[in-house]
């Protein structure tokens, strides 16, 4: 293979990596904006609005937003608004279980009382979704 065989290839890979991952984060986006408006639609009003909890939703092996930062002795509350999959969460490292599956409209809570990033995960479909989050929580 030539030096410019080489460098062209690679070149090639720089690009198709960076259109990839410009893809993907539309993808998330666009999933994360239907996920708001079904959340609206079974809730009633915005995520946003939601009193006295920080929202995310789960919808097509996604969360939304998958990280998050928050004050210690928040309660954040994972929604699901898929309409026919069930999902959980596993705060992993807290020592707490697994939490039973919820269905379309139904919720899981959780509050963060010691500071630092707290993985979190979704039983069924982190391996093979990848649906895994992140909360970072600061004194």
């Amino acid at each position: 293979m030539t030096l410019f065989t080489r460098l062209f290839a690679a070149a090639f890979l720089t690009v198709f990596a960076a259109v990839s991952a410009s893809a993907e984060a539309d993808t998330v986006s666009d999933i994360c904006s239907e996920a708001e408006a079904r959340y609206v639609e079974l809730m009633g009003h915005p995520s946003a609005e939601a009193a006295g909890v920080t929202v995310v939703t789960m919808y097509k092996y996604n969360f939304c937003p998958a990280r998050i930062t928050v004050p210690v002795g928040t309660t954040v509350r994972w929604v699901n608004v898929d309409k026919r999959t069930s999902h959980s969460v596993l705060v992993k490292n807290s020592g707490e279980p697994e939490s039973d599956r919820v269905f379309a409209g139904e919720n899981i809570e959780f509050t963060f009382m010691l500071p630092g990033p707290q993985d979190y995960l979704c039983g069924p479909h982190w391996e093979v979704q990848n649906m895994i989050g992140r909360v970072t929580v600061v004194p």
